[in-house]
């Protein structure tokens, strides 16, 4: 199978057919909005080479930790913080990749894995298990990205 452009499915073809697009929403833009926390530099320090960000919704879940939240589950009794939430999610992200590799995994499907973490909500310290999701795909120039999301979100 040859990687080449055909002429039907060139840049050039597909603006012919469909026009210019009317409207998109870069990477960038989303990481300026706040829908994509870039975590590049953390990602760095858990193995992950490329561009790495989460949703906001994965963010909320996952890593967010307020002094409220301590207050709440019983003054800082269940030793969490941000910088500690963002490091598993982005050390067990790099764990999964690495499993994937070794499995064969081509980058195209999502890998699902697994992080344990203390919900916000309520009042319980016990550790739960969240699914989270990890997708390779171009960024604004084309270059891998990854995007850790929730398992319903794409």
């Amino acid at each position: 199978m040859s990687t080449e452009t055909t002429h039907a499915t060139s840049p050039a073809a597909l603006a012919d057919l469909f026009g210019k697009p009317i409207y998109s929403y870069t990477r960038a833009q989303a990481i300026e909005d706040g829908m994509l926390i870039d975590v590049s530099t953390t990602a760095r320090e858990a193995g992950i080479v490329w561009p790495v960000a989460l949703t906001s919704a994965t963010w909320s879940d996952a890593c967010a930790w307020t002094d409220a939240d301590d207050k709440r589950k019983g003054g800082g009794a269940c030793w969490q913080s941000e910088s500690g939430r963002l490091w598993d999610v982005v050390w067990m992200a790099s764990r999964a990749i690495r499993a994937g590799l070794r499995h064969g995994h081509d980058g195209r499907d999502p890998i699902l894995f697994q992080v344990l973490r203390i919900p916000r909500e309520g009042r319980g310290v016990r550790p739960r298990l969240t699914t989270l999701k990890l997708q390779v795909g171009p960024g604004d120039a084309g270059e891998p990205v990854i995007t850790v999301m929730l398992p319903g979100e794409d």
